[in-house]
């Protein structure tokens, strides 16, 4: 008996909420996913989340939502972060950081209980603490009797991000990469019984420089001035890993990468949850 796990990558924008919108649901009745763990730190406007985005998240089928490097960009999640069980900041952020480092879940069927937690990675990143330590509080503070374990690890680097899963081999369900916005070809299970995959990709637009509009991201690099980098909207697709877990012992049995395509939305890349307004060229 398993239990099926889906792990999806960043949220770009109203492209990536509104793929969701359209196949979640769907994908999770045909693979009988007992649990949905969502990256949406760019999920509002592109960089960020909103309380009302989070809430739209979860009536789509997510349970639980990480963040990453943008975990603060919107004020407004603040509180949500204190208040929610459903949403887990980086644990190596300072310790004074708002929000939770990891938390405990029951599934859809509310048979078994899975924990989340989620870090940042350091090599070309930022000044975070260690994710190491971080990770290894997250997972002994969690019960004992909790088995099935999650960790996003949000990273731009791939050796720090294939470490991570060797290093929590055996000690996590799941270890999935985010961050780059581009899916890797490498989802495996471990010999402890690890599921692993270096970066499940974006949930977002593909037709995009990993989801910002392709003229404006060459218009950048190709004069050096300064431009802003809207949201595109061509090719929404979802992608994620979905895993096979003994919730008696807490091993994976199979990784498998999910990618589904979606329709470019009506409407443009942006909506009022997004706290900006339609573009204009």
């Amino acid at each position: 008996m398993s239990i099926n796990i889906l792990c999806l990558g960043d949220v770009v924008g109203r492209p990536g909420r509104m793929v969701l919108a359209d196949h979640l649901e769907k994908l999770i009745a045909e693979r009988e996913v007992e649990l949905v763990v969502c990256n949406a730190e760019n999920a509002a406007g592109g960089s960020g989340l909103t309380p009302q985005i989070f809430k739209k998240l979860l009536r789509y089928g997510v349970d639980v939502v990480t963040l990453g490097d943008h975990a603060f960009r919107k004020r407004e999640v603040v509180a949500l972060l204190e208040q929610s069980d459903r949403i887990v900041r980086p644990a190596n952020l300072l310790k004074p950081a708002a929000g939770k480092r990891w938390t405990v879940v029951e599934t859809k069927s509310q048979r078994y209980r899975v924990g989340v937690t989620c870090a940042l990675g350091q090599m070309y990143m930022g000044c975070w603490n260690s994710p190491w330590p971080a990770l290894d509080d997250a997972l002994n503070e969690m019960p004992e009797e909790v088995k099935v374990r999650v960790i996003d690890f949000h990273g731009e680097a791939t050796s720090e991000k294939v470490a991570v899963g060797w290093l929590y081999n055996g000690r996590a369900s799941v270890v999935f990469g985010t961050h780059t916005h581009v899916p890797t070809a490498d989802a495996r299970v471990l010999d402890k019984g690890t599921a692993f995959i270096t970066d499940v990709g974006m949930t977002g637009p593909y037709e995009s420089v990993l989801g910002r509009r392709v003229d404006r991201v060459l218009s950048a690099l190709t004069t050096t001035m300064p431009t802003r980098f809207e949201v595109a909207s061509g090719d929404p697709r979802i992608c994620g890993l979905l895993v096979a877990v003994d919730p008696l012992s807490g091993r994976a049995e199979s990784a498998e990468r999910i990618e589904v395509c979606g329709h470019v939305a009506e409407g443009g890349a942006y909506d009022a949850d997004d706290g900006k307004p339609q573009p204009k060229d």
